[in-house]
């Protein structure tokens, strides 16, 4: 079995792509697409983590070309895009090269903003999902949780998250950039989720008088409660959804991340007027009709790939601790699949007995030096003890053999392991398996 990832992001694809290509994880579509790809007999198990800047089909396969032309080809159909346009703008990597990629996302270096947070929540819901659906079991388990203890590596050795960044708040310093001072101007936000409350909240800390609108008004009520805290100074406020077309004509700043499958603002709903707009649209797919420009020239609407340039500053900053971060993802790599060698239970089987037939004869050999067995009777007490540790071991074997190729068979190796003195570094155990998973599995116990 093969480790194999087929990704687009902001470093080989557009936004307009990306964004047919998107899939919410917690659509009906996903899960099909998801049930779909490990039906294919070539396709073991599969992980879609798709966000504003990427989309990347994590995978588990038996033969790698199959897989990729199969996943391809259920791409083109699902995205309407040609065959050869998805197969020219691919980045595809198998094995090492497959881990390493895994391990430098879960740490943010491939992000466009390098270091910031929320990837590493971003790839745990995309795990939870595909758990749940049974897309998800042990190869893909073992490689994430060791992604994340990467990505906790990368945090706590260098500064790359230090004032943490993500493209929510970059899009309020590129707002600081084209407006000057935000203290005082007023902002309207959609949305609820994690984006929309990072940009809220960066907003607030600017002086800046928010309007929070979503769909769900009481999960705009929440984020609203959280950010003011009590603090009657801050200037946050909830407002219906259904007054969505008055605001985006009223203010002339806004910042838009629903987790809506369509655009939410569209042309028909633009009136004229005579003060320049910023508009920043952060959603996967894209929350504003890309048209409206059309519409006024005193419109301009930023999305996620508009902000290279302060993403380029950000990069330059953090450049040397992204050379300490590549190196522990380098590591980290090597880590893993030497990791994954000692889960092999055949040679752990061949130690085992050969450590059971060493101790037998030494105390043979002491018994026969004391006087205490006759040197005549050597060969048939030899016998006698190979087939007492064989009878002893069988149960043992079975049962290791048996629980090899299941979540609990990589904590039983690594306990014998430790067990006989085998190994002296760090054990993953089953904890491999990642947070949720062991929630899952102690709430099913």
């Amino acid at each position: 079995m093969d480790y194999y990832i087929l990704s687009y992001s902001h470093k080989n694809t557009d936004i307009t792509t990306r964004e047919k290509l998107s899939l919410d994880i917690k659509s009906q579509k996903t899960a099909e697409f998801l049930k779909d790809l490990v039906d294919n007999k070539f396709i073991a198990e599969a992980v879609i983590l798709s966000t504003c800047n990427r989309i990347e089909f994590i995978l588990n396969v038996q033969n790698a070309t199959k897989a990729e032309g199969f996943l391809l080809d259920k791409l083109s159909v699902l995205s309407g895009i040609a065959l050869e346009s998805l197969k020219e703008r691919a980045d595809s990597y198998e094995n090492v090269s497959a881990i390493h990629h895994l391990f430098s996302v879960a740490s943010s270096l491939d992000s466009l903003v390098v270091g910031e947070t929320q990837i590493a929540g971003q790839l745990k819901s995309a795990f939870k999902f595909s758990y749940e659906m049974g897309c998800c079991g042990l190869y893909l388990s073992r490689a994430i949780h060791f992604a994340f203890r990467c990505a906790a590596s990368v945090r706590n050795s260098t500064s790359i998250s230090q004032n943490s960044v993500s493209v929510a708040s970059t899009a309020v310093a590129k707002a600081k950039e084209v407006l000057g001072n935000l203290s005082g101007k007023e902002a309207l936000v959609i949305g609820a989720g994690e984006m929309s409350a990072i940009c809220a909240k960066h907003l607030v800390s600017a002086n800046c008088a928010v309007i929070l609108i979503n769909r769900d008004f009481q999960n705009a009520e929440n984020v609203c409660k959280s950010i003011l805290d009590g603090n009657p100074n801050v200037k946050i406020r909830v407002e219906s959804f259904k007054d969505i077309g008055k605001y985006i004509n009223a203010i002339p700043l806004l910042f838009s991340a629903t987790g809506a499958p369509h655009t939410i603002i569209t042309k028909d709903m633009v009136a004229k007027r005579d003060w320049n707009r910023y508009w920043f649209d952060l959603a996967m797919p894209r929350d504003i009709a890309n048209d409206i420009i059309e519409l006024q020239d005193n419109i301009k609407i930023f999305a996620v790939d508009d902000l290279e340039d302060i993403v380029r500053k950000n990069l330059a900053l953090r450049e040397e601790q992204a050379r300490i971060a590549y190196g522990i993802v380098g590591r980290s790599t090597q880590e893993f699949f030497s990791w994954l060698q000692t889960l092999n239970v055949e040679p752990l089987i061949k130690t085992i007995r050969a450590l059971a037939k060493d101790s037998a004869l030494k105390e043979l050999q002491k018994g026969i030096a004391k006087g205490y067995l006759p040197k005549d009777y050597e060969k048939n007490i030899e016998k006698t003890l190979h087939n007492a540790f064989n009878t002893f071991l069988h149960g043992l074997t079975m049962n290791l053999k048996s629980v090899s190729n299941t979540p609990k068979g990589d904590s039983v190796v690594e306990s014998l392991r430790f067990l006989l003195d085998l190994e002296s570094e760090d054990k993953m155990l089953e904890s491999y398996k990642c947070e949720y998973a062991q929630d899952k599995a102690l709430s099913q116990s």
